[in-house]
């Protein structure tokens, strides 16, 4: 098993090179306040004034004025290109909660290639955060507290199948694959009260949610639920 690179006993904000927001960065660090970047992401902080506790990347998209604003020791380079900066560096962090930013939006490739990343790394959980939507690969139960009519968008990775109370299309059922039936565009119940109750029998769904969903998010992965 590979030794982390960052532990933390509170959330991580890892930060990408993709499109971010100095707000999606406020948000995020409010709930996950351990600042990492992937590679190139650590240009972005920088121009925040912050400087990240660690850059993990293969580091070729490190633009050299913010390599010399960074503590050497801060610099941890991973050279193998079998892998994404993202890959690098969700497996080289441990905490309760990553939250990722910059990860989502600009290039379809690096887009797809994140959420394979997402759902084979689902044992660190890891919410994806863009300016309209949140991603993360579902854990097998997750218990969710969302408006009536809140778009719940479910997108499997591999062959997966579920249950659902509060979904106004309930996919109990359904077999889910990439090439087959897929989830998205589905919403919470309009009259439905209590939380949305989602369960897989497997893993590689991912869930797809509005960003003022967040803080539903990280409070019903907090709670194990």
């Amino acid at each position: 098993m590979e030794q982390p690179i960052v532990r933390s006993s509170v959330g991580i904000t890892l930060v990408g090179g993709g499109a971010a927001r100095p707000e999606d960065l406020d948000e995020s660090l409010a709930h996950a306040p351990c600042l990492v970047a992937a590679d190139g992401g650590a240009g972005f902080v920088l121009s925040t004034g912050r400087v990240p506790e660690a850059v993990i990347g293969d580091m070729d998209s490190l633009r050299p004025e913010a390599r010399e604003r960074l503590p050497r020791e801060r610099l941890h380079a991973i050279t193998e290109q079998d892998s994404t900066d993202f890959d690098k560096a969700l497996r080289s962090v441990r905490a309760p909660l990553v939250l990722g930013v910059g990860f989502l939006g600009r290039r379809i490739d690096h887009l797809l290639a994140n959420f394979n990343v997402l759902v084979r790394r689902a044992t660190q959980p890891c919410v994806l955060v863009g300016k309209r939507e949140v991603v993360l690969a579902a854990p097998r139960r997750i218990s969710l507290e969302l408006a009536p009519g809140s778009r719940v968008s479910l997108f499997p990775m591999a062959s997966c199948a579920g249950r659902s109370v509060g979904l106004h299309w309930p996919i109990d059922g359904l077999e889910m694959t990439p090439a087959g039936v897929i989830g998205t565009s589905n919403r919470v119940a309009q009259r439905h009260e209590g939380p949305v109750e989602l369960s897989f029998e497997g893993s590689g769904m991912l869930l797809i949610l509005p960003r003022k969903a967040l803080s539903a998010v990280i409070d019903a992965l907090s709670s194990g639920a």
